[in-house]
């Protein structure tokens, strides 16, 4: 039922974005090239000149909740913000290129209700390519990242939490951090990550409870370091009541190359992976480290390095661990013991378990 419940609610994000960008009649657009740019609401101008973000922000500011703005001119708003309020819809149909603005995002929507973002192109190298925080019933559709650094999605960690956020398919390459960081989100909806030769993690859940996400795909994801294609850290899955309960659901993992698989540390769990295909990771193909409630139902490993659960001694051991795979050309490890760890493991891999 869980997995026809995630289907349900795909279907349903999927509608939302589904139309061409800048199709029908926007309530506002945003038109021009090089260094002329016009913004128009219905029939009125209200912004000509050489600033790319002003004439966007310009198209932004002019219309009401409920209401859309087409930005089909390419350009590059520097290190600057853009910012969305409240029950506006916001299509990037050209290709926007952003700069640098230290602790911001190139494009924001904080403590904001209803916002949607059905399409966007971003280039270059922000400090954040997205940022939001506080916010309720938020619509990211396909969101498309060719970065040269700094981090694609990010969700903040020390501001007011975030309800029912969706998003379709989130491709990032080239990110030098996360292509998604998310903090205090409860109820999440993702359809897909797509991370290609990202510095950290392809999808990282942190204090985010009631996730559902299709695929997190990761090619070159972290090498070189300890973070993974799909990290769960800093008490994720875990519910108010302090339980972790199976709350997160996870349809498929994908990882080649680069550092980790899968991770789950610091106090995480509650999560269930339906399948995995992990090949020739630089670190853990799968590290379950103080982690309590993780299942991987399937899949494969390949190569890499090694299939692991272990605990630190700060934290209360690992517990309620289950992991059923295909394992080859590796070694699977539970070093210390966890408490009720299961293992289902076929394959020629060398075991070292409790």
């Amino acid at each position: 039922m869980v997995h026809l419940s995630l289907l349900a609610t795909l279907v349903a994000t999927v509608s939302l974005v589904q139309a061409q960008c800048g199709s029908g009649t926007p309530a506002a657009k945003v038109t021009g090239s090089g260094s002329s740019f016009t913004a128009t609401k219905g029939s009125t101008n209200v912004y000509t000149g050489s600033d790319y973000r002003a004439a966007i922000q310009a198209a932004l500011d002019s219309i009401s909740s409920g209401q859309r703005v087409s930005v089909i001119a390419s350009g590059s708003i520097g290190a600057n913000t853009i910012t969305i309020s409240s029950g506006k819809i916001f299509e990037g149909c050209g290709t926007i290129n952003v700069g640098n603005k230290s602790g911001r995002g190139a494009i924001e929507s904080l403590n904001t209700q209803g916002v949607q973002i059905p399409y966007l192109t971003m280039t270059g190298n922000p400090y954040f390519g997205l940022r939001f925080y506080g916010t309720k019933d938020l619509v990211l559709g396909k969101i498309t990242m060719n970065l040269s650094g700094g981090l694609g999605i990010r969700f903040d960690r020390d501001n007011p939490g975030s309800t029912n956020v969706k998003m379709d398919t989130i491709s990032v390459t080239g990110a030098g951090s996360h292509a998604v960081e998310t903090w205090n989100i409860d109820g999440l909806t993702i359809t897909s990550v797509i991370a290609k030769n990202v510095g950290e993690s392809g999808l990282l859940l942190q204090k985010t409870t009631n996730a559902k996400v299709g695929l997190v795909d990761g090619n070159n994801v972290g090498a070189g370091t300890g973070y993974a294609t799909f990290r769960m850290a800093n008490n994720n899955g875990q519910l108010a009541s302090g339980a972790y309960t199976t709350n997160v659901f996870i349809d498929k993992v994908v990882s080649r190359g680069g550092g980790r698989g899968v991770f789950c540390v610091s106090q995480s769990g509650g999560v269930e992976i339906k399948a995995i295909d992990l090949a020739s990771n630089g670190n853990n193909a799968i590290l379950i480290e103080n982690c309590y409630g993780v299942k991987i139902n399937g899949g494969t490993v390949s190569g890499g390095g090694e299939v692991r659960i272990s605990a630190r001694t700060e934290f209360p051991n690992t517990k309620d661990i289950s992991i059923t795979a295909t394992v080859n050309d590796n070694t699977v490890r539970e070093s210390p013991c966890a408490d009720n760890s299961t293992w289902k493991i076929s394959g020629n891999a060398k075991l070292s378990i409790c």
